[in-house]
């Protein structure tokens, strides 16, 4: 295994949350066999660790992902929900966009984006490929939440919710491995990017989920709050150097 294919496998266990990898004890020693992941890297360690599984499950499918959640009950945001509302769009896409949590009418219908802030980023989408003179539509991408479940009031999602569904957002980026991700939101963000930063300062930007180039910009639901057509020309210059980056 390269380094670099050992780095990202390490990261992937690390964003689910273990602490520790282990390796197998020599014949020569009793060494403590835990080993933290920081210290994992350095190739004097590498040939000592044990061959961990892949990053998702040998032909993972959104199908399957989806058959894994199953009627999930894994963390506090089931209390409520009425549907799981995994994703929706072209599960071949190249380019994936990534929000925070269904609001009423996701939870209702169990399709992400279709209320207000939906209606805004399908205008968002169609207008900024029309304006560039790209055949792309909304229904040409793919669309995820970071959580899965409504939460109450529409409240922001809580980091133990986002860690218990981010398992399946993975899971669902590495199945359709876009070209790049676009964040919708600091939430998002930083549910992704471990971001530190205000989305303010962030959204226009390139960062990196694992190896794939990631693009922050402002939520949908944000721009109906502020009716700000500085704010509109910003997530339209975002999405413009994302589209021209995916589609060429």
């Amino acid at each position: 295994m390269t380094s670099d294919a050992l780095r990202r496998r390490v990261e992937f266990y690390r964003d689910l949350g273990f602490t520790y990898l282990y390796r197998r004890p020599s014949a020569e020693s009793l060494v403590s066999p835990a080993v933290e992941i920081a210290a994992a890297e350095p190739e004097s360690s590498m040939d000592s660790l044990f061959e961990l599984p892949p990053i998702t499950p040998p032909g993972d499918t959104l199908a399957k992902i989806r058959e894994d959640i199953g009627d999930c009950k894994r963390c506090r945001l089931c209390e409520q929900r009425t549907n799981i509302v995994f994703g929706s769009g072209n599960e071949k896409s190249p380019v994936v966009f990534v929000g925070e949590g269904p609001g009423a009418d996701e939870d209702e219908q169990g399709l992400p984006f279709v209320g207000k802030a939906g209606q805004l980023l399908t205008q968002m989408i169609d207008n900024t490929a029309a304006k560039e003179g790209m055949p792309i539509r909304r229904p040409d991408v793919y669309i995820a939440n970071v959580v899965k479940c409504r939460p109450p009031g529409n409240r922001t999602p809580e980091r133990d919710e986002m860690e218990m569904c981010g398992q399946f957002l993975a899971r669902q980026l590495e199945a359709i491995r876009p070209k790049a991700i676009v964040c919708l939101g600091g939430t998002a963000g930083k549910a992704l990017l471990d971001l530190k930063e205000g989305i303010t300062k962030a959204r226009g930007q390139w960062y990196k989920w694992r190896d794939i180039p990631v693009m922050l910009t402002y939520h949908p639901s944000y721009l109906l709050r502020n009716q700000s057509k500085e704010l509109r020309r910003e997530v339209w210059e975002d999405l413009k150097k994302a589209f021209h980056f995916v589609y060429g």
